[in-house]
């Protein structure tokens, strides 16, 4: 199963992360488009380790919600405990592939949590446990972002 089928799987679209590159690099590229956002979505979901921080964050959002995790880890994912961590760090190696830029704009999404990223966020959804799931969001997002402001840089936008 393809990363953006397990994201569907989990009540989020591409573009819903695509939103929120168009926000995050329209001030930068004012001709951006909703088209180009989403295909700098699709390049970074087409990166083989970031493919397997979603898939490894979701399934572990998925365990909590049935409660299959050993003990403390089950009650630390299942309250999305602010000093776990390990949920940010897994999203950081997804925007460690376009550098440095990625890291803020990851700490901006993760700080305010907008759009789908906020939708999802573990305290605000309920049953469905999304610990992982919102910050991967926001680094496939932070890492699109970084990868359009690369291109704009280097003149192929």
């Amino acid at each position: 199963m393809t990363a953006e089928q397990r994201l569907a799987q989990r009540g989020v679209s591409l573009d819903e992360i695509a939103t929120l590159v168009l926000e995050l690099q329209q001030a930068y590229v004012p001709t951006l488009t909703m088209a180009e956002c989403r295909q700098s979505v699709e390049a970074v979901l087409a990166k083989h380790e970031v493919t397997n921080a979603l898939l490894t964050g979701i399934a572990l959002d998925e365990l909590a919600e049935r409660g299959q995790l050993p003990e403390p880890l089950q009650t630390i994912v299942a309250r999305d405990d602010p000093l776990f961590g390990i949920d940010e760090v897994l999203a950081l190696s997804i925007v460690n592939v376009y550098g440095s830029i990625g890291f803020t704009n990851f700490g901006y999404l993760d700080k305010v949590k907008p759009g789908v990223v906020g939708r999802v966020d573990a305290r605000r959804c309920g049953g469905q446990c999304n610990t992982f799931l919102d910050d991967l969001i926001a680094a496939v997002a932070a890492a699109a972002a970084a990868r359009i402001a690369h291109r704009q840089h280097d003149g192929d936008l």
